[in-house]
């Protein structure tokens, strides 16, 4: 069985959210479309407590951009977003969320951020994404949401670490590129180990 991974399709990554993804937008009726095709539909979803170590805000005299170590990792600031419980943190108004079987929440630890759908980012604690999918007999799965070069990027080679044949949805993602070229750096991250792009 195959199925389709919506990766943070959340209001904040929107235009005009906390953490806006450059025509962010332009994923959700892409993801609208295709999640009929599906017999099978996840969804990961950040969401983060308000002190969360990611977050700019947490650390005097820092700025969203700035690196740091966060649980012995290298880590980008952001400003806060994805904040539990509120409007930013909620998926896209337009979504087609009834379509979605099951969400998994990440990034909830204040120490440790998790970009990918399936571990933190220190690999130390699981969702229960790919147990999930197991227990399902999902072999082959398509990715695709937000952003291309972190949440999307991370949780595709996580797919493919598990042993899934993995196809990235390239028309429906899009990306930060905090720096010129991530998201192509991206792409060609995952197409090396071993993601179809589509």
């Amino acid at each position: 069985m195959n199925a389709l991974i919506l990766v943070d399709i959340q209001n904040d990554f929107l235009p005009g959210g906390a953490l806006p993804v450059p025509r962010g937008h332009e994923v959700i009726e892409i993801a609208n479309h295709l999640m009929s095709q599906y017999p099978l539909v996840v969804a990961t979803q950040d969401w983060h407590p308000l002190d969360h170590g990611s977050f700019a805000s947490q650390h005097t005299g820092k700025k969203p951009g700035d690196m740091i170590t966060l649980a012995g990792l290298p880590q980008i600031l952001w400003p806060d977003h994805c904040v539990q419980n509120t409007g930013g943190a909620l998926f896209a108004t337009g979504l087609n969320t009834r379509a979605i079987h099951r969400v998994f929440p990440k990034g909830q630890d204040p120490t440790i951020d998790s970009y990918s759908g399936f571990f933190d980012n220190g690999h130390r604690r699981s969702t229960g994404l790919a147990d999930f999918l197991r227990g399902r007999g999902v072999r082959e799965v398509q990715v695709m949401g937000l952003a291309t070069d972190y949440c999307v990027k991370f949780t595709a080679l996580d797919a493919v670490k598990d042993g899934l044949a993995v196809t990235l949805i390239q028309s429906g993602c899009r990306g930060v590129d905090l720096n010129p070229g991530d998201c192509t750096r991206a792409i060609e991250e995952m197409r090396a180990a071993g993601v179809t792009i589509a």
